[in-house]
């Protein structure tokens, strides 16, 4: 018997010991155990106490005392930084493997004591159970974005985040992953995921080391799947971060994004996953990581593929429990190979005055197309260094200048063109109220041989007027458009001239809500015009991401 088997047949031995609930110095009703692939979770009480296996996984190695104790420190010091409710400190375990001591010395043993919540409330749980609102993923997305822009960047001489290193983490999750799958079928899907993955780190190996150097890779939370998020005041709190390994948790913020937007995608919900998506983009204005995006979705995936295959194959496992597992298995390699070959780019432009539902139809067409959305409202504040719902009312009419107006049209057909060369479907929230606006998108799409359409958003001035006085009431939006601004542009609109009605759909928006624009009819025509000018290679089938 290894070392390893002895550790974790003495721990088992405490961790019985511990359901006893008069080992507890508060109370405690019953104790529940909970046991998953690395550790063991006593609730007792208010309180949970996480127990680290000693295992050496490869990825991890917890296998003597001194490594269980430096790491449970490293739990409590990593998700405080989300979590300061949930994470308490380190205790120590004291005593004898049959009569242990919470909080006595010399330890035997060492947990992380946390205070408990309701599983239920987990966001993985809530879903399933369609409790989970859309403002649910933006309130995500914004604690993430200001998360990730409070962490230092890796230090230059640092091996974290080099594309040496993130080929080693998708290679290791492979070389892993294979001696634990038998059938033929399941090593074949290996082996297509393995090799699409190394294709497509090839795309993005320069530019792996580009944002390196952008300061991107920052010490993140490393596991952020719905299981560890959770509801709480209706706020979303991330928990239970990576601690075991830096190297999985010094990442690009983008590979962190990934996987929330993964698991949403396997969960069957690609409308949340772009929603959340597209917030956090906006907040962040980090659209250039959608360039790498496609690799870590899959990359995530495998990574879940992974560990489901090590639940299934752990002992004491169920027969049911082992096939459940291997199926999860299986669905993350299918996810995996088929995302990486979604390329399905082409690009909407909106058409409206101020009011007349742009940015609620884009709304709906980003979830409903799986597309990243660029907003002239945000851009146009973030070339004058404002947050989207900053008062631009200190720089004056600067903002608005016939030059601004420009600079941030300029802006948009520069993100545009990158997230169309990324394979994405891009929907650009503006006015494009001049046609020559319009004319350097129709180019942009034409030169890139993708589908082109304009969303023209129409409504009548009293519903114009009515939403914008409610909007400016609110200061819930980047629009800072007043009756004046509106009036004005209203006399300096240039009408859709013939040739732009072909590629034209009309949308009649005197609803204020998303419902009503997601149910209109002229989504049809929409979905025509966007039929890609070149199939899909390979035939890839893609139905099970809808």
């Amino acid at each position: 018997m290894s070392n390893c088997q002895t550790d974790c047949s003495a721990q088992s031995k405490l961790v019985t010991a511990l359901l006893d609930s008069r080992r507890y110095p508060h109370p405690a009703k019953t104790v529940r155990l909970i046991e998953t692939h690395i550790s063991w979770v006593l609730l007792a009480g208010r309180y949970a106490y996480k127990i680290k296996k000693a295992l050496d996984l490869g990825f991890l190695n917890f296998t003597t005392l001194e490594a269980r104790r430096f790491y449970c420190a490293e739990e409590i010091r990593l998700n405080r930084r989300l979590a300061p409710k949930i994470y308490l400190d380190v205790i120590s375990i004291g005593g004898s493997l049959e009569e242990p001591e919470l909080g006595a010395q010399p330890a035997i043993e060492y947990a992380v004591r946390m205070r408990r919540f309701a599983f239920a409330n987990q966001m993985d749980r809530l879903l399933a159970r369609g409790k989970i609102l859309p403002r649910h993923w933006d309130s995500l997305a914004a604690t993430l974005a200001r998360f990730h822009s409070g962490l230092p960047a890796a230090e230059a001489d640092s091996a974290f985040g080099t594309a040496a290193a993130i080929r080693a983490s998708a290679l290791q999750n492979f070389e892993q992953l294979q001696p634990l799958l038998k059938q033929p079928a399941d090593l074949d899907a290996v082996a297509a995921l393995r090799h699409a993955t190394e294709v497509a780190y090839t795309a993005c190996e320069k530019r792996f080391e580009e944002r390196r150097a952008q300061g991107c890779v920052r010490e993140c939370h490393g596991d952020l799947h719905l299981g560890n998020i959770v509801l709480i005041g209706n706020e979303p709190i991330p928990f239970d971060g990576i601690e075991f390994n830096p190297t999985l948790c010094w990442i690009d913020v983008m590979d962190e994004t990934a996987f929330a937007v993964m698991d949403l995608l396997h969960r069957k919900h690609p409308d949340f996953a772009y929603r959340f998506l597209n917030a956090y983009l906006e907040a962040t204005g980090d659209y250039s990581g959608v360039s790498v995006l496609r690799f870590y979705v899959a990359y995530r995936a495998t990574v879940r593929a992974k560990v489901n295959a090590i639940r299934a194959f752990q002992a004491g496992m169920s027969k049911r429990g082992a096939a459940d597992a291997l199926a999860t298995c299986r669905s993350y390699l299918v996810l995996g190979e088929a995302y990486l070959a979604r390329h399905h780019p082409a690009l909407i432009i909106t058409h409206g005055l101020p009011g007349s539902g742009k940015t609620t139809f884009a709304q709906a067409a980003l979830e409903r197309l799986q597309a990243i959305r660029i907003r002239s409202d945000v851009e146009r504040k973030r070339l004058f260094g404002l947050a989207p719902l900053a008062d631009s009312s200190r720089i004056g009419n600067n903002m608005y200048s016939a030059d601004a107006t420009q600079r941030t049209y300029a802006r948009l057909h520069e993100l545009a063109r990158e997230l169309l060369m990324a394979g994405f479907p891009v929907i650009v929230d503006a006015a494009f109220l001049k046609q020559e606006e319009r004319r350097q998108f129709r180019e942009l799409a034409h030169e890139l041989a993708v589908p082109f359409a304009i969303a023209s958003m129409q409504a009548n001035k009293a519903t114009l007027s009515a939403r914008i006085k409610l909007r400016h009431k609110g200061a819930y939006d980047a629009s800072e458009a007043d009756i004046a601004v509106l009036e004005k542009l209203q006399a300096a609109q240039e009408p859709l001239l013939p040739h732009e009605f072909a590629c034209a759909v009309e949308f009649v928006n005197e609803e204020d809500n998303l419902a009503a624009i997601a149910n209109m009819g002229g989504w049809g025509k929409l979905d025509k015009m966007l039929v890609p000018i070149s199939s899909e290679p390979n035939g890839t089938n893609l139905s099970m991401l809808q």
